[in-house]
């Protein structure tokens, strides 16, 4: 312990240990002057320092390069599948429709240009034979015949109601006859038994000519507006 004197500033060595916890009163030899002086207070002895965590030495010795995680990408905004799905249902039902109209309309095509006689050119330009009238010829068939020496044309079939309701028979039928090529050669009409057909009925006819041309060749049966 150094006691240091407040008069002369001597510094004195002495034993710390012998001073009571009170202090005693000193004396300096040097210049006489008396002091009271109080014990040597010890230090507090430093506490020893707690071990950092191992993590945090390994960090410290190595001193490793952090690495981070790439940031989450954040997705492009998706526009709403709603409208979407709407408008391919739109064209779905549109289309739909127009598949419905397309063949209902090939279907019914009978009764079409019976109702609106002008459809028949647009059925015919696609291939699609109708009859305006709703009245049709079917099974038409002809055979040579002879009878008293004379050579004898039977045309033979059916004329049937192809529509959907009653319709009236045209009183005139015309049967023409033509070559090879197409030239009409001579024709004829006869007047059908039945003046009106319910729908799906069919009356049969029959007419004959007598001596008709050796040329001919082709047969038509059709219904005439005018008479002959």
């Amino acid at each position: 312990m150094i006691l240091t004197c407040p008069s002369c500033s001597t510094r004195y060595s002495v034993d710390g240990a012998k001073f009571p916890a009170s202090g005693r009163t000193v004396r300096c030899a040097k210049c006489g002057h008396s002091w009271h002086q109080a014990p040597e207070i010890p230090e507090p002895e430093p506490e020893p320092a707690a071990p950092a965590p191992a993590a945090a030495e390994s960090f410290a010795a190595s001193s490793p390069t952090r690495a981070y995680a790439p940031a989450a990408t954040t997705p492009a905004p998706r526009a709403p599948i709603g409208p979407k799905l709407a408008v391919v249902a739109g064209w779905i039902g549109l289309i739909a429709m127009v598949l419905a109209i397309a063949v209902s309309a090939v279907r019914w095509r009978q009764d079409i240009a019976v109702i609106w006689p002008q459809s028949a050119g647009v059925y015919s330009s696609l291939g699609l034979k109708v009859n305006a009238s709703g009245i049709d010829f079917r099974q038409v068939n002809y055979q040579r015949q002879s009878e008293d020496g004379q050579i004898v044309l039977a045309v033979t079939g059916q004329i049937v109601n192809a529509g959907s309701r009653e319709l009236p028979v045209p009183q005139t039928v015309r049967v023409t006859l033509s070559d090879g090529a197409g030239h009409e050669l001579y024709h004829w009409t006869f007047k059908p038994n039945a003046t009106v057909l319910k729908p799906g009925q069919q009356v049969p006819f029959v007419t004959r000519l007598s001596s008709p041309p050796a040329a001919a060749r082709h047969l038509e049966v059709r219904f005439a507006k005018d008479g002959p």
